[in-house]
């Protein structure tokens, strides 16, 4: 059996590494069929998608250097640099743009004391877990992240690292709560109400409005036209190397469980779509988003990630070309040259933020709850529920303690926490507990 695409229905794309089959008549595609990975549409056609993959990414990539005091141009540098890397890594097979991870905010928050290396000391060093992560998985399978990060662990990791950022978002709404308040509502109500990519882009539109209502309201920096006045219109983003501090690498190390889930994620949403067999490729994934974030941590970019915004582009179009993509890396490492640029995003106002941010936080540590959802993951059971419980609250309220000269925050201790814990706390309901009684253990735990 074939699909619309010309390849065997689950069998992956193949061929030449560069050499795209060119789908129908370039123009149009068939009806019931979507463009393959290793398809393209006409290059007019092709490049076109592709600058699209790059607005869709921009309201997330771009905030994330705005929240964190990342250089703009080196961020959106290193994004475009480590989408190439990605695409080599799983050999042009999954179409994705690696753009900057939320996941880092709460971390290099924590850390900004410490300083801008020992920021990038921990997006380093996450950068490599994860490409030995991948390579456990290319090696082993999924199911080695399975045991050692199942449902109840990866979501309460998650839900933790959005939530532990409420204060920050509030603070910044407070600083010009008129501000916040329009590009809130304006974010709102351009989420909920807009049609296809102006849904999808809600964010960035909020943030655009609110900024211009800071500028009508003169709530911008006095200095703001001038930053951008004299920024250059082209020139080389700034490079910084990193230093390694033990306290800013473990409280940036847990942001791995989120790359996870999102790199896998984005795996199975191609194969579903495209209807490919891409198990093989989870590994890759993993390795090469690794990369792309060492890469971008050892020269003052930060931690990349697949974006949901792109899979969204692409259910949209049916085009899953991964030649679209190379457009896309194209397209931002030139923007990464253009300081005006940079300049322009980084006059963004402390109250903008705060209203873009009170959606965005919460919105990660819903995600948290969605993948709880999504697997089914059931709170009547007193393992899942006490150790959900404890770290939340260790993350939400920030605990924080101090070992020696180390000191920890609430995403650490959380994290930690129940991927230490829960095994425990299972063995214990398991053998001690009521999971002893066979009957029990299969009502709490078939989930």
């Amino acid at each position: 059996m074939t699909t619309q695409t010309g390849g065997p229905v689950g069998e992956p794309p193949r061929g030449r590494f560069f050499g795209w089959t060119l789908h129908g008549d370039g123009r149009n595609i068939r009806p019931g069929a979507v463009v393959a990975p290793d398809e393209r549409l006409s290059w007019p056609r092709t490049t076109g998608i592709g600058m699209q993959h790059v607005v869709a990414m921009f309201g997330s990539t771009l905030l994330v250097p705005v929240l964190t005091g990342f250089p703009v141009n080196t961020t959106l540098l290193f994004s475009g640099i480590g989408t190439v890397i990605f695409l080599l890594v799983t050999r042009n097979r999954v179409p994705s743009y690696l753009g900057s991870s939320f996941a880092f905010i709460a971390p290099l928050t924590a850390t900004q004391a410490e300083g801008f290396a020992a920021q990038l000391g921990g997006v380093f060093v996450a950068g490599l877990l994860l490409i030995l992560v991948g390579v456990l998985v290319k090696v082993a399978g999924r199911r080695v992240l399975d045991a050692v990060m199942p449902p109840a662990v990866t979501g309460a990791i998650v839900a933790l690292i959005g939530l532990n950022l409420a204060p920050a978002a509030t603070s910044n709404f407070a600083a010009q709560p008129l501000v916040a308040a329009v590009t809130l509502c304006a974010v709102l109500v351009v989420t909920v109400a807009g049609r296809g990519m102006v849904g999808r882009l809600g964010i960035l539109i909020g943030v655009g409005i609110g900024w211009l209502f800071a500028v009508v309201s003169g709530n911008l920096a006095d200095d703001a036209g001038e930053v951008i006045g004299d920024a250059a219109w082209f020139g080389l983003p700034d490079f910084h190397t990193p230093e390694f501090h033990a306290s800013a690498v473990l409280l940036t190390l847990p942001v791995i469980v989120v790359l996870i889930a999102e790199n896998v994620g984005h795996v199975k949403a191609v194969a579903g779509m495209t209807r490919r067999n891409l198990d093989d490729e989870a590994g890759p994934a993993l390795i090469g988003d690794g990369l792309a974030t060492t890469l971008a941590g050892g020269f003052g970019g930060s931690g990349t990630t697949t974006y949901a915004e792109n899979i969204g582009v692409m259910a949209a179009t049916r085009v899953y070309s991964t030649a679209a993509y190379w457009v896309a890396a194209a397209t931002a490492v030139i923007l990464a040259f253009v300081p005006k640029f940079g300049a322009v995003i980084n006059t963004i106002p402390a109250g903008v933020l705060g209203g873009a941010t009170m959606v965005l936080y919460g919105m990660i540590g819903l995600l948290g709850i969605r993948i709880w959802q999504d697997n089914n993951v059931n709170l009547t059971n007193p393992v899942n529920l006490a150790a959900a419980a404890v770290a939340l609250i260790a993350g939400i309220g920030n605990l924080t303690l101090q070992i020696g000269s180390l000191e920890l925050e609430g995403i650490a201790w959380g994290s930690v926490g129940i991927i230490v814990g829960y095994p425990v706390l299972r063995w214990l309901f398991e053998n001690v507990g009521e999971g002893r009684d066979f009957s029990v253990r299969d009502y709490y735990l078939k989930s």
